[in-house]
């Protein structure tokens, strides 16, 4: 287990989720960060177990201003927790997620900072790969399949593959595993009724 220390994000749950809903309207945003959520949450039950709250709440609000504020993704994030008491450490988690755009953010150095960056872009290349399957479920998505939908670049294009494998480079891993990393987890939050499909 790489974490010891248990960290307080100086939000509950619920505070959390209305925050994210108060800067987000749009269905598709919600839904993002509910399923980074998910993604974090079963990412530290694994790894970090006495911090899954703080995980899963990186996660729900890596992206809290970017519906409104995208010019100044990650640093309104900054002023909006630091103004709903949440601590620092919340919020420098989350700067770390755009460390590959924006040199003035800090480089993911904890796991769960280079499991958010690896997931980000992952989830959403896979959750494009949802809506065009027939079934419209990654229940039955191949790895073989999403391997296809990360090589063709003109799929998703929005979904950056180069920080998908930076990603997994982070995390110590082949490209290939963190593929079926996430495609598994995303397969176990649907099978519990998570928003994945």
């Amino acid at each position: 287990m790489e974490e010891t220390t248990t960290l307080e994000s100086g939000l509950t749950r619920d505070e959390a989720f209305a925050l994210l809903t108060q800067y987000n309207e749009d269905p598709y945003h919600v839904k993002h960060a509910l399923t980074l959520e998910a993604l974090m949450r079963r990412f530290a039950a694994e790894c970090d177990p006495s911090n899954v709250e703080f995980w899963g709440q990186v996660g729900l609000l890596h992206d809290l201003d970017w519906e409104r504020f995208p010019e100044e993704h990650t640093l309104k994030t900054e002023e909006l927790l630091a103004e709903a008491g949440a601590s620092p450490e919340l919020a420098r988690a989350i700067r770390t997620h755009i460390f590959s755009h924006d040199e003035t953010a800090p480089r993911p150095q904890a796991k769960m900072e280079r499991m958010l960056f690896a997931m980000d872009e992952l989830s959403g290349l896979i959750n494009a790969a949802i809506l065009v399957r027939p079934s419209k479920s990654v229940r039955d998505m191949s790895l073989k399949s999403l391997k296809k939908k990360f090589k063709q670049r003109s799929f998703a294009a929005g979904c950056s593959r180069d920080d998908i494998a930076l990603g997994a480079e982070l995390l110590g891993i082949p490209t290939d595993e963190l593929l079926s990393l996430g495609l598994e987890a995303m397969r176990a939050i649907a099978e519990e009724g998570g928003p994945v499909d």
